[in-house]
């Protein structure tokens, strides 16, 4: 059984379109056999209005209403929670914005195959990025050097939100303790499968940037990755240096 969790804030415009497309392309990569869970933080543009008319239209979706907007992390947290007492065997996570391409769900399910946690990756040879400018480029790309060298770890994208866990992975990794509430969680759960000794896997994608909403990126999220990271590696004495790191950026 494959879920498929889409945390959802201000996505009215985008969240009848990403859950169709998801909804043919996991009919296609496991006929049957599939479920799409909307985790929605009590968004006041009707999202979750839209997502229960889309959960009485579709067996195959369901709806987890939060009662306030608690951040990215927590929000996976109850859904992965949701789909492992709902018996899955493998767990997706995708942007709900169509940033992600629903189009390569059956890409990264083949590839859980030979995988324990399949990433769909922008910076492996194959993947792009499009419709940003070469600020945001920059930014992120040097957001991703940065985990890589402080972790230690060959990842090439650890902060995308494109994945698919077996259930293994999501068993093992210790989520009750997992730190971040931004995107800092994707760097977060990625680390600690490969700390696990579980084998990751990047499959090229394509992210275009969204057309409808507004992105949910602020410089609090990113100084919450500059503090957090070393935390990751490094526990007491990472924090500290996080600080610091934190307190140099605050001063630019």
């Amino acid at each position: 059984m494959v879920w498929l969790i889409l945390p959802t804030y201000q996505e009215a415009g985008n969240v009848e379109r990403v859950v169709t497309a998801a909804l043919e392309a996991l009919e296609r990569a496991a006929p049957g056999d599939h479920r799409i869970l909307i985790v929605d933080d009590a968004s006041p543009d009707g999202t979750g209005a839209i997502a229960d008319r889309l959960a009485e239209r579709h067996p195959a979706v369901r709806v987890l209403h939060r009662t306030g907007r608690d951040g990215l992390g927590p929000a996976y947290l109850a859904g992965f929670d949701a789909a492992l007492r709902g018996g899955a065997t493998h767990v997706m996570e995708m942007d709900a914005d169509l940033s992600h391409d629903p189009a390569d769900i059956p890409r990264l399910l083949d590839a859980a195959a030979g995988a324990d946690l399949v990433l769909g990756s922008r910076y492996v040879p194959g993947g792009d990025v499009e419709d940003w400018g070469p600020v945001r480029r920059l930014v992120s790309r040097a957001g991703c050097r940065y985990a890589r060298l402080v972790l230690g770890v060959s990842v090439r994208d650890l902060t995308g939100g494109f994945k698919c866990f077996r259930r293994e992975v999501l068993e093992s990794i210790d989520l009750a303790h997992a730190r971040s509430h931004g995107y800092t969680f994707q760097v977060e759960l990625t680390y600690r499968a490969l700390q696990a000794g579980f084998r990751v896997r990047e499959v090229p994608i394509t992210f275009r940037d969204r057309v409808e909403g507004r992105s949910k990126m602020s410089w609090a999220i990113a100084l919450e990755a500059i503090e957090l990271v070393p935390r990751l590696r490094w526990g007491r004495r990472g924090r500290a240096l996080g600080a610091q790191m934190r307190a140099l950026s605050d001063m630019r």
